[in-house]
C-alpha cells in the first residue's frame, strides 16, 4: 500500500522466498507481502537486496527469485489510469481529476483493468435494476475493493469483502475509507473454502478461478442470493463450471465474454 513519501508507484521490487509465517521487516520501502503455497513474496519501491538476505539469514529461507520491473508491467502492461463504468468514474488516488471511486490498486488483483473485475463492474451496473437501495451485497475475492466500493456507490446499505490475501484486506479496508464506504464494507480474511460466509444477500460478486467456483457451485449455501455476477474464469472452464450447478440453477441473465474472460448473471426467480 502506499504510504508516506510514497505517493504513486514506478518500480517495484520483488523477492520470493521459501516459507511462510513470517515476521515481515518493517521498513519504511515495504509495499506489501503475501504468502501463497507455503512461498512469501516481499514487495518494495526500492532495492533491498541486504534487508533480504538478513531475513533469509535469519529465517532459514531461501531466496529463489527476485525482479525488477515497471509497475505498469505488474499490471497486464497497462498504466493505471481513470475510466468510466455507467455512472462511475474510477481513478488511481494520485490522479487529481475528479472521479467518483479512488482506489490504491497496491500489488493486489482487482484495479479494474482486469477484463474479469471490469465484466463483474459492468455487470453490476447494468443490472443494479434488478437491486433496490439499500441493497446487501457480497464481494468473494475482493482484492483491491473495488466492486463493494462500486456497490456502495449504486446505493449498497452493506457488503462483506472477503479475501483469503492478507495484503488485499488491508488495502480493500484502506480504499473503503478513502472512499467513506468503511461504514458500509465490512472486510474479512478468510478461506472461503473452511466455509462460507452468510449467502443470503441481495447480490453475490464472485470473481474466482474457476475450479474455486465449481467448489461453490454444489454448495447449495452458494445459491441464496438474488443476483449472482460470477466471472475469474475463461471458456475452456465453463463445462466444468456447468457441470457443478444444481439441478435447478438461478436463471441466466447474461453470459458475456471479454479477452477471452466470460462473466455469468444468475438471477434467482
Amino acid at each position: 500500500m502506499l504510504k508516506p513519501p510514497y505517493t504513486r508507484y514506478a518500480r517495484i521490487y520483488t523477492y520470493h522466498v521459501d516459507g511462510s509465517g513470517f515476521h515481515v521487516p518493517d521498513d519504511p520501502d515495504l509495499i506489501g507481502s503475501w504468502e501463497e503455497d507455503n512461498k512469501t513474496i516481499l514487495i518494495f519501491h526500492r532495492p533491498k537486496d541486504d534487508l533480504v538476505r538478513e531475513f533469509c539469514r535469519r529465517n532459514s529461507c531461501p531466496l529463489f527469485y527476485q525482479a525488477d520491473l515497471d509497475y505498469a508491467d505488474w499490471e497486464m502492461g497497462r498504466e493505471v489510469v481513470p475510466f468510466t463504468v455507467g455512472p462511475l468514474t474510477i481513478a488511481p488516488v494520485w490522479d487529481p481529476g475528479k472521479a467518483d471511486i479512488r482506489i490504491d490498486p497496491s500489488v493486489v488483483f482487482g484495479n479494474g483493468f482486469h477484463p474479469s473485475t471490469l465484466l463483474c463492474l459492468q455487470s453490476l451496473v447494468k443490472y443494479r435494476t434488478e437491486l433496490q437501495q439499500g441493497f446487501t451485497g457480497l464481494d468473494l475475492g475482493c482484492g483491491t475493493g473495488l466492486l463493494s466500493i462500486a456497490a456502495a456507490a449504486l446505493g449498497a446499505s452493506s457488503v462483506l469483502a472477503v479475501d483469503h490475501n492478507t495484503l488485499a484486506c488491508r488495502v480493500a479496508k484502506q480504499n473503503a475509507a478513502y472512499n467513506d464506504a468503511a461504514s458500509i464494507i465490512e472486510v474479512k480474511q478468510a478461506d472461503i473454502r473452511q466455509g462460507l460466509p452468510a449467502t443470503g444477500v441481495d447480490v453475490i460478486m464472485a470473481n474466482l478461478h474457476y475450479e474455486l467456483l465449481a467448489e461453490l457451485f454444489i454448495q447449495p449455501s452458494f445459491w441464496q442470493a438474488g443476483l449472482h455476477i460470477l466471472s475469474g474464469f475463461m471458456p475452456g472452464g465453463e463445462e466444468k463450471l456447468l457441470a457443478s450447478l444444481p439441478s435447478s440453477p438461478p436463471a441466466f441473465l447474461e453470459r458475456r465474454r471479454l479477452d477471452k474472460w466470460c462473466v455469468w448473471v444468475l438471477r434467482n426467480i
